[in-house]
């Protein structure tokens, strides 16, 4: 049975690491509902379905051809994400007197963690680190990568009609992901690019409410699908940027659509783990006079099901 970290957090009863799984869940609308499965080892290998066997009609006292499918194997590693925070004791013993320092660089430490595998799990590409995972971008192909334009198309732009041929691109997104629902799924995009969206249905006379999805967060749904921010970079950079190209445009950017699986019989997007995030109070170090607290996080990444998510790309925030 695989967990998100957030019912990780509740199940805990180490009092660091609860705080730990909570800070990841506060800061990332990725990790606040993506299911971890807990695997054996360093690796997880599967069956992904290539053909499918033949089948046909027969008529009386006829044979059937005898045929089988065939399937790729495949192997999804497990990715080492971490770090420590070390508080000199001095700064500890002098400046606790509001927060205790130690929590304070234990939190921030957690908070760039949660940055950084929110961005891999979008951007990542082993042939740039690797040390890490291949995010969507990289994985997803074919079918998956729909197109809004050959120039990109603005989201509002200058009439109704152009909301709806985004509206169009939007729909087109999710039917590339079935059985995606506001219970296992979500919508990702760059933030400014939400707020124009949100624009776009008051002009159309659409409702955009901000409603409650099943993290507790508030957001703009579009059928039932909440849109979520993919978040930032510990820069304040946006992790979907706005300076993809497309044909004659280079000011585009992509929106993905993601639907969530336990196991590896939902084909879905699931996370991997062996262990979850552990923490580690190491004490004082004989080297130096300093606290030292290690997070580490054995995490990988798996797209089960050839239509578990998709990539709409072309996107202009005009």
């Amino acid at each position: 049975m695989a967990l998100t970290l957030d019912e990780s957090a509740k199940l805990s009863e180490d009092t660091l690491t609860r705080g730990v799984l909570e800070t990841f869940v506060q800061n990332s609308p990725i990790l606040d509902r993506l299911p971890f499965m807990d695997i054996e080892g360093n690796a997880y290998a599967y069956n992904e379905e290539a053909t499918l066997p033949g089948v046909a009609f027969r008529g009386v006292n006829e044979a059937y051809s005898e045929s089988t499918g065939t399937v790729n194997q495949k192997s999804e590693t497990l990715k080492i994400l971490g770090g420590d925070a070390d508080v000199d004791r001095f700064i500890q013993k002098t400046r606790s007197n509001l927060n205790d320092q130690r929590a304070e660089q234990t939190a921030l430490k957690t908070k760039a963690l949660s940055y950084k595998f929110q961005d891999a799990f979008f951007n990542g590409d082993v042939a740039v680190d690797p040390k890490g995972f291949d995010g969507l971008r990289k994985r997803l192909i074919g079918n998956q990568v729909v197109e809004a334009g050959p120039n990109g198309i603005p989201i509002v732009g200058t009439s109704n009609t152009d909301i709806h041929t985004f509206l169009d691109s939007l729909d087109n997104l999710l039917a590339a992901v079935p059985g995606i629902n506001g219970t296992n799924g979500a919508i990702y995009a760059n933030s400014a690019v939400i707020r124009k969206i949100g624009s776009a249905l008051r002009h159309v006379s659409l409702d955009a409410v901000l409603e409650e999805d099943i993290a507790g967060k508030r957001s703009i749904q579009w059928n039932g699908i909440p849109i979520l921010e993919a978040g930032q970079n510990p820069d304040g950079s946006q992790i979907l940027t706005v300076t993809e190209t497309e044909g004659t445009a280079s000011n585009t950017t992509s929106l993905y659509a993601v639907r969530f699986g336990e196991t590896e019989g939902d084909q879905a997007v699931t996370g991997l783990t062996n262990g979850g995030v552990t923490t580690e109070d190491l004490g004082e170090l004989q080297e130096k006079p300093v606290y030292r607290t290690r997070i580490e996080f054995y995490c990988g990444l798996a797209v089960f099901g050839g239509k578990a998510a998709a990539r709409l790309k072309g996107i202009i925030n005009d």
